[in-house]
């Protein structure tokens, strides 16, 4: 998360909200989000895709494939979000780069 803060992006994690380890489900983290008019970064596509086509009323979801290289990944979801206008209802898809 801290490549996204050095990109200038607000950040707040679910340990920084205390909302760590508590096993809450995926709709009240979305919700809690959009409340919050923050997007949610989740590496959880599946259960997230599955939220927005039931709603698509929230702050933005950004869906991403694990990669080690946090930087390069922090770099790849900076480059996807920075071209839009706005987040909000939208479901962004960052893939990890082909090899």
């Amino acid at each position: 998360m801290e490549f996204l803060r050095i990109f200038g992006h607000d950040v707040l994690t679910v340990q920084e909200a205390g909302k760590a380890n508590q096993k809450i489900p995926d709709q009240e983290v979305l919700e809690f989000a959009t409340s919050e008019n923050r997007a949610v970064l989740t590496l959880n596509r599946n259960d997230f895709f599955r939220l927005h086509r039931l709603s698509s009323d929230h702050s933005g979801i950004i869906a991403c494939k694990d990669d080690l290289d946090r930087e390069r990944m922090a770099t790849r979801i900076h480059q996807a979000i920075f071209r839009e206008d706005s987040l909000r209802g939208k479901v962004i898809r960052v893939n990890r780069p082909t090899q």
